[in-house]
């Protein structure tokens, strides 16, 4: 066996600058497939961490699936709103630890603008139960005073003591602007990897007080309410677009549920994050099958171009296989040769792409954090991985057969003597 390895090493050292091009497109593809399956992996887990230690989501009944994308990751839009009163029986409920209102629709150059109080702050927690902390700053007390995520001042390019306005509705396109209302920037949150990085964060009764005066969307003709008389008006906040919920005990979250869903005041809906997230990727997985597809084909063509390659070789290879079967190898010591060859290159293929993967992932760490938010492992080998690079190495040999194949099929004599 020491034999056979050193002669197949010696063969490929031979042949090193077409195998080395074999050895790029493999090892290119095998980076691709773990790279698809690392970002299928970080983008679940960095979705299941954007909501840590939350209990239920709360909202008007409706799509699951959509409350979550709205009220935790800022994407769609709510059908309706659940109003305060219904918000302040349930943060009064003898079973709940914590509650923290949320209120969108607002928005500022395109980043969503969330409505809270100081629970958000105290209570919210992503990853591995870590709270958010302040890069710089405070959080906001007074009326006019917001606190921004971290993509959203590096961005913006926005620092303490800025002031911006407000627009009504969500989007980039010119929508009505709060611009008599300014707001300054008194503090800016520590990067999370998570939606609250492009948030922008205001007191419930700011919320109501920029939209004093306004009716159907737009501010009524005429009428405009300075800074220093909106706190003259009742601000106590009308309607939230969620409830995010924490429980004394975790055992009775679903007693909870069924009592927020026979509620008779409104028609409310208690999701689980865990079970939403589960809906959300089902509907995803159509996405993720492509994807895997799409890797697997790149693969599959990386195999092909290395059986092409081989094949293609053995013409020139004719002599030295003669000369081996004319020392007594026999057509089965010519399949093992060729066999372990393929199996030696893919295993090459293999480690050389694990190790650009882990090189790539190293270098755009920040870029992937900050613009897709996700946390790509650069030298990580969960059982998947393992099974797919074991996967890859089965195909490689299975590729190789073929080749070895054709090769003991070359006559001792047709090696010999090629044909002119």
């Amino acid at each position: 066996m020491k034999a056979m390895l050193w002669l197949a090493l010696q063969s490929a050292w031979n042949r090193r600058h077409t195998l080395g091009l074999t050895l790029v497109a493999l090892s290119l593809s095998v980076a691709m497939l773990l790279g698809v399956e690392r970002a299928r992996e970080a983008a679940r887990q960095g979705f299941a961490q954007s909501i840590a230690g939350t209990d239920l989501i709360v909202g008007a009944r409706g799509s699951p699936v959509q409350l979550l994308l709205y009220s935790v990751f800022r994407l769609g839009e709510a059908s309706h709103d659940m109003s305060w009163s219904s918000f302040q029986r349930l943060r009064d409920d003898p079973a709940v630890a914590w509650v923290i209102p949320l209120t969108l629709g607002d928005s500022h150059q395109g980043f969503p603008v969330l409505g809270t109080n100081q629970d958000y702050f105290e209570h919210l927690r992503y990853g591995d139960q870590l709270p958010l902390a302040l890069a710089s700053g405070r959080r906001f007390e007074q009326l006019f005073e917001v606190v921004i995520g971290a993509e959203v001042a590096r961005q913006l390019g926005y620092k303490l003591g800025d002031r911006l306005a407000l627009s009504h509705g969500q989007g980039t396109e010119a929508l009505a602007s709060h611009e008599d209302l300014p707001f300054e920037v008194v503090g800016v949150l520590a990067r999370t990897g998570t939606p609250v990085d492009r948030t922008l964060h205001v007191s419930l009764q700011a919320l109501e007080a920029i939209h004093l005066g306004w009716q159907g969307g737009a501010p009524l003709p005429g009428l405009s309410i300075p800074a220093r008389f909106v706190q003259k008006f009742d601000l106590e906040p009308k309607r939230v677009t969620a409830a995010l919920v924490g429980l004394e005990n975790r055992a009775g979250v679903f007693r909870l549920q069924r009592a927020l869903h026979q509620y008779p005041g409104e028609a409310l809906q208690a999701v689980l994050p865990g079970v939403a997230l589960d809906q959300l990727w089902n509907l995803l997985g159509v996405v993720e099958q492509t994807l895997a597809g799409v890797s697997l084909l790149v693969l599959a063509m990386g195999l092909s171009t290395m059986v092409a390659i081989v094949w293609a070789g053995l013409g020139e290879r004719r002599r030295e296989l003669a000369i081996l079967r004319s020392v007594g190898a026999g057509r089965r010591h010519i399949v093992a040769l060729l066999a372990l060859e393929g199996l030696l290159l893919s295993l090459a293929g293999a480690l050389l792409g694990y190790g650009l993967l882990g090189l790539a992932a190293q270098a755009a760490a920040g870029w992937t954090q900050s613009e897709l938010g996700l946390t790509l492992p650069a030298w990580g080998t969960p059982a998947r991985e393992l099974k797919l690079l074991a996967g890859v190495l089965l195909a490689g040999l299975c590729a190789s057969l073929l080749p070895a194949w054709r090769a003991a099929r070359l006559t001792l004599s047709d090696g010999l003597m090629p044909r002119l």
